[in-house]
């Protein structure tokens, strides 16, 4: 009777930890290259969307981009009885902050914020850029399509507002329009202040800038291929966090990179003909992206984007030179890819929407113990939780032990020296929350 009791009790715990969601299918389905295509092309025809540029007309620049951006979005929340709050978030930015501002300009952001129904002031946030630019960083009149920079992103933005409003979250979303990215991550750096001062407690950012392209300088071409960035630790670490990380390890477990380990493996699951490249970098080298002010604040954030990039495409005057094409332009822009990397993070914002917060505070000992051995907060909403260890030069999270009723546990046998450890909650549907990497010891 023991017998069966166990192996029944076993699958149980499979069927609680290995089970996909048909919803999450369902979004991927519903993502749509042609309505991509569409504000892709929309976006472009405003001619140029430099922070700096027009906001006057109805037909170009970026003021007429961003009402637009902000109609499309409005749209959306009709078609789901209001459940979309649209609003602009701005900050003035005054001629010479940085040698790109060439004149007093008003940084303008759209935000549309799907109210999670049980924990309201939880935020998972996905954004897009509005701006975009030519070879002269302050050149604001001349044609700047950004068809691929990163209209792309905007769109896919777009698209996951109207797939995902379909759906009821326990937690908040925020589908999010940045501006002045090219003249200095002034749009991302303005709602990180503002995220503050509202106290949001900001889950996660996942920055979109380039989703469309397909074939790089590099010479390869892959529709499959994606990047994720992420800092391997906060920079708003304290010392005394740095000089346990000498002894303790988890100089690449920071809340960001655990943000996108959450994304590879959400992506394992549900799209396996993806290839998510995790890049453990803050972004490319020496260059910068819109979730790097959420950095900054203390928030997770991480960077989607193509593998292959071609930088005759990007910051390009439209021209040719020597037989090549230079500049951003639709032809460049492969509709189904951007479609598929939009799938990405709407499952994973989803997934996230859905699950329980994660513990707040991981414990651990077994300090030359021949036992791991973990206590944590309990989260309100969690069925149960689940262990991860993995080797720690492995880049994922690689095993792992589902436990319920408890907040405290031994893995026997499991030494600790050898492996990084970390734990997250799960939801009764099976949605975990991101990993905790122990921030406390106990003997």
């Amino acid at each position: 009777m023991k017998k069966v009791l166990f192996f029944g009790l076993l699958t149980l715990t499979l069927s609680l930890t290995a089970q996909t969601d048909q919803r999450i299918y369902d979004i991927i389905d519903a993502v749509s290259a042609e309505r991509i295509e569409k504000d892709i092309t929309t976006l472009a025809n405003f001619g140029t969307r430099h922070t700096l540029s027009d906001t006057v007309s109805q037909t170009r620049g970026i003021g007429a981009a961003r009402r637009w951006i902000k109609a499309e979005f409005e749209k959306t929340s009709e078609a789901c009885n209001g459940c979309l709050n649209v609003i602009y978030q701005k900050d003035l930015v005054k001629k010479g902050a940085n040698q790109r501002i060439v004149k007093d300009v008003e940084v303008v952001n759209v935000l549309a914020i799907q109210k999670g129904t049980k924990y309201p002031n939880r935020y998972i946030i996905m954004s897009g850029d509005i701006d975009s630019r030519v070879s002269d960083p302050t050149n604001y009149t001349d044609n700047s399509p950004g068809a691929n920079d990163n209209a792309s992103g905007m769109a896919g933005t777009m698209e996951a507002a109207r797939v995902l409003s379909k759906y009821k979250f326990e937690n908040s979303i925020i589908y999010m329009g940045l501006s002045g990215e090219e003249q200095g991550l002034f749009g991302g750096g303005g709602v990180a202040g503002y995220a503050k001062e509202q106290g949001w407690e900001v889950i996660g950012i996942f920055n979109n800038d380039m989703i469309g392209n397909i074939t790089g300088v590099d010479g390869i071409t892959s529709s499959t291929d994606f990047r994720i960035f992420s800092e391997p630790v906060p920079p708003t670490e304290t010392e005394k966090q740095r000089k346990a990380r000498r002894f303790y390890g988890g100089e690449v477990d920071g809340i960001s990179r655990q943000l996108a380990r959450y994304v590879h493996k959400t992506t394992k699951t549900y799209m396996p003909e993806m290839n998510p490249m995790m890049i453990y970098r803050l972004d490319r080298f020496g260059r910068g992206g819109h979730h790097r002010p959420f950095n900054d604040a203390g928030f997770p954030g991480i960077r989607i984007m193509e593998a292959h990039e071609n930088y005759t495409q990007q910051h390009q005057d439209i021209r040719v030179e020597d037989g090549i094409a230079y500049g951003d332009v639709l032809e460049h822009v492969n509709f189904e890819y951007a479609a598929k990397l939009t799938a990405v993070n709407a499952i994973s914002m989803a997934s996230i929407a859905w699950a329980p917060p994660a513990p707040k505070e991981v414990k651990i000992g077994g300090i030359v113990e021949p036992s791991a051995k973990f206590q944590w907060s309990k989260v309100d909403g969690a069925k149960g939780y689940k262990i991860y260890w993995r080797d720690t030069t492995s880049p994922t999270w690689d095993n792992s032990r589902y436990v319920q009723d408890v907040t405290e546990f031994t893995l026997d046998g499991i030494v600790i020296d050898n492996y990084f450890f970390g734990v997250s909650s799960v939801g009764a549907d099976g949605f975990e929350s991101p990993v905790v990497f122990p921030n406390a010891i106990f003997r």
